[in-house]
């Protein structure tokens, strides 16, 4: 038994090593997350790295495509409120202002250690996450009789100390407060929670795209429909989903609310779920994928880029 967990260690560690010599990306990835690069300034290490990811320089003078225009805005376009927003623990007061408290999933605790989380306390079915990054650490609890807890707590402590903002250098992450919620799990109808994210700009919704199979032992799918629910030919990421996905009963509502989250802004995702007859939020995303997810085909890069009209502003070098 010893000899073949040394013989997997093994084995982990050269494939691991054959990523980092062979594999740019995986290369640059753990060379940023061992702080190779803290030196850059953001506009040296976003060049860099898009010229990796696109093989292609990055044009900040006149951007054209979706993610050269992500790049653009990570650096050109700060206000300090949009570290609030992307909090998911501070975005909570800022939805209820705006919306109201029924469209936020009802939230059980909130802890600045793992070690600090009551098990015993919370329901049967949650969700625990951490407020300040995309999914390390998250844990979506189902039956917590089955909860290996100190296996959460070791990912939630990972996330913790995940520096978000280094990776893609969206910088409203950086002086996010760390801290884990502990929010109400809910499902919909069909026995997961269908994603719908709602991509604005200038305020108006142009496209949803409807996750499927997500949080499950599938691979995650995604489709895309415009404002009047006609599918739309490109992906983001994912594939599409065998059977495209029905428009939610309270479309036209959620459309409403994903606008008025967006007016005055220049471009952001606004994710929400329906369950039941509720519509809830689930956060907001202002550089979806950090601008290097590939969109295919190359013409819908150019598409989704016309939709951004740049905010005219002095640029300074960050």
């Amino acid at each position: 038994m010893n000899n073949q967990l040394g013989e997997n260690k093994m084995n982990s560690y050269i494939r691991m090593v054959k990523q980092f010599v062979l594999a740019p990306k995986v290369r640059f990835g753990y060379l940023t997350r061992a702080g190779f690069y803290n030196h850059m300034s953001d506009e040296e290490y976003l060049s860099r790295k898009y010229q990796l990811y696109f093989g292609q320089k990055l044009n900040l003078q006149n951007p054209q495509t979706f993610n050269e225009k992500l790049q653009w805005l990570k650096l050109y376009n700060r206000k300090p409120e949009y570290t609030v927003m992307v909090d998911k623990y501070k975005v909570r007061e800022y939805i209820a202002q705006t919306l109201g408290e029924e469209y936020l999933i009802p939230l059980l605790g909130v802890w600045d250690d793992p070690d600090e989380i009551d098990f015993d306390a919370l329901p049967d079915q949650f969700v625990l996450k951490c407020n300040h990054n995309s999914g390390l650490g998250m844990c979506i609890c189902k039956d917590k009789f089955k909860l290996h807890i100190p296996k959460v707590k070791a990912g939630l402590k990972k996330g913790l100390k995940e520096d978000y903002y280094l990776t893609g250098r969206e910088w409203p992450y950086k002086d996010v407060p760390r801290k884990i919620i502990a929010e109400k799990y809910i499902e919909d109808a069909s026995g997961e929670l269908r994603d719908y994210k709602f991509y604005c700009f200038n305020g108006v919704m142009k496209f949803v795209m409807i996750n499927s199979d997500r949080n499950t032992d599938k691979p995650t799918r995604a489709d895309y429909f415009d404002r009047d629910f006609n599918w739309l030919d490109f992906t983001w990421g994912y594939s599409h989903a065998e059977v495209h996905p029905q428009k939610p009963e309270q479309f036209e509502k959620m459309v409403a609310i994903a606008e008025k989250l967006a007016a005055g802004l220049p471009h952001i995702r606004v994710d929400l779920y329906e369950c039941n007859g509720q519509i809830y939020f689930g956060e907001l995303t202002f550089f979806d994928g950090s601008g290097f997810d590939k969109i295919e085909p190359l013409e819908w890069n150019y598409k989704l880029g016309q939709m951004i009209t740049l905010p005219t502003m002095e640029k300074k070098i960050l």
